[in-house]
């Protein structure tokens, strides 16, 4: 017994000898020193590299020139265009938009520290280079239009146009009227009078006062800015009622409120996208406050001809670009439009609805007589030629019955319920070029191009949207916010560049 004992315990020894596995532990208090190869920090045919070499071959003169920095004179040296040019697109490209989440970074992330050279890069400066050089950066997007053109990835022989809402970097809650906003603002420039007198200063460092004194004047800017679209907004209203519940946002005074693709409504910005049918490269990019599309189509085709030197030989957009202004605008320039037209019929019918009109008496219910150019209704009374009225492309003839014989009629509460001067209807006479327009877009090849317009216009928005993240602006007012808009389709447009020239030679 006493010696199976033993065998026993012996083989229990060995056991848990086994079982005493040695484990090299991770020790992250200790601090080590090792070599690093900037250069091998990303592979060959990584895309960042793409970024540096293509801004490389731009022509930055135009942000060289605001250089105070000169060799041989005293002063910090500026840090490279072109370094902030790549960090700025191919953070973009990226879905990086913040200068603070950049300058983070160029600490950690392999390819930013290869742009950087393992240098650190202040927030403050990406953050101010950003929207401090609107005219150069308006020459880079079309020095880089250039470049993909001359990669023959542009045509102009197609052009897609498209809009899309973006929300503006306010809420619905920042919205006041004229009272609330005056008030503020009588607030803020007494704020700014007391940081002016040293009696009322707080004792901080003077870096914190003049952060204090900059967001008080920044306040105060934005709400007599604020003040100014108030009476913009005002003038577009029709009563007077509308024009004085009329409000505005403190925070982006220039954004409108807007209504979103889910059906709600926001402050936004209506940003507009022209597009080359090719290879679906930006051609043209601007930002409206306009909520309707109707007025954006001769501005952008006017970007795209002053971006390209030229214009384009037919544009393609949907049903809320047509209008008869613009049919006649595009044929005047002798581009060839392509897009369907609405008529308006179920507009007409909605109104006609609402007044009570019964459908046996919709316009489509009335005779024309041409030869003595008078209407006859379902119950047999005639409508008389009253007037016309002439507006762009199109001219309307009015006609009217008798208040006398529709009064008298026993089917008025089905035909003009509420109208005392009897019923009227109106004869919409088109323009010979308008008529061409509809005629056009019912041949299967303008169909055909049609539905290649999806596909193409919306793509650019689409990936700007889910890509890069452009769905609120971070920026605020209309200049600072059609940059941050520029800068997002030249990350795009360099996206292209990399997918379609420069990817297949390391394929």
């Amino acid at each position: 017994m006493r010696e199976g004992r033993g065998l026993e315990l012996k083989a229990g020894v060995e056991k848990e000898k086994i079982r005493r596995v040695r484990l090299k532990w991770i020790n992250r208090q200790q601090m080590m020193l090792r070599p690093v190869e900037v250069e091998k920090l990303v592979a060959e045919d990584h895309e960042v590299r793409a970024v540096w070499a293509f801004v490389g071959r731009m022509d930055l003169s135009g942000y060289y020139e605001e250089i105070e920095a000169v060799e041989g004179e005293a002063g910090r040296s500026a840090t490279d265009p072109q370094l902030l040019i790549s960090l700025w697109i191919y953070a973009y490209s990226k879905g990086v938009s913040s200068g603070r989440e950049i300058s983070r970074l160029c600490e950690t992330d392999p390819a930013y520290q290869w742009l950087t050279g393992l240098e650190p890069i202040n927030h403050h400066t990406l953050s101010d280079f950003r929207v401090n050089h609107k005219e150069a950066l308006d020459g880079l997007f079309i020095e880089v239009l250039g470049l993909l053109s001359a990669e023959g990835l542009i045509s102009l022989e197609r052009v897609m146009q498209d809009g899309s809402k973006v929300k503006a970097c306010a809420s619905g809650d920042t919205f006041r009227r004229e009272e609330r906003i005056r008030a503020h603002l009588e607030a803020a420039r007494q704020l700014v009078e007391q940081m002016g007198d040293p009696r009322t200063a707080e004792e901080v460092s003077p870096r914190v006062a003049k952060a204090r004194q900059r967001a008080a004047r920044e306040k105060q800017q934005r709400l007599e800015k604020a003040l100014e679209e108030l009476e913009k907004i005002r003038v577009s209203k029709s009563s007077s009622e509308e024009k004085e519940k009329a409000r505005v946002s403190m925070s982006d005074p220039e954004a409108r409120v807007m209504k979103q693709s889910n059906g709600g409504y926001a402050p936004s910005y209506n940003v507009q996208i022209s597009t080359d049918a090719k290879e679906k490269v930006i051609v043209g990019v601007g930002v409206s406050q306009s909520g309707s599309d109707y007025g954006e189509l001769v501005p952008a085709e006017e970007r795209v001809e002053e971006t390209m030197g030229k214009a384009p030989e037919q544009m393609v957009v949907d049903g809320g670009f047509v209008s008869r202004e613009n049919i006649l605008g595009m044929e005047e320039k002798g581009i060839d439009l392509i897009g369907p037209m609405g008529t308006g019929v179920g507009q007409a019918r909605g109104q006609l609805n609402r007044r009570g009109v019964d459908p046996a008496f919709y316009p489509e219910a009335f005779c024309y007589d041409a030869i003595t150019d008078t209407y006859r209704c379902p119950a047999g009374k005639v409508l008389r030629h009253e007037g016309e009225e002439r507006r762009v492309g199109r001219t309307d003839y009015k006609y009217r019955a008798s208040a006398a014989s529709c009064q008298a009629c026993s089917f008025k509460q089905k035909c003009c319920p509420q109208n005392r001067k009897g019923r009227s209807i109106v004869r919409g006479v088109d323009d010979p070029r308008v008529v061409a327009h509809m005629e056009k877009m019912e041949t299967e090849e303008a169909k055909q191009i049609y539905r290649q317009r999806g596909a193409v216009a919306e793509f650019p928005n689409a990936w700007i949207k889910d890509k890069i993240g452009l769905r609120q602006f971070r920026l605020r007012g209309l200049i600072k916010v059609g940059m941050e808009a520029l800068w997002a389709c030249l990350a795009y447009n360099i996206k292209q560049w990399i997918r379609l020239c420069w990817r297949p030679q390391w394929a």
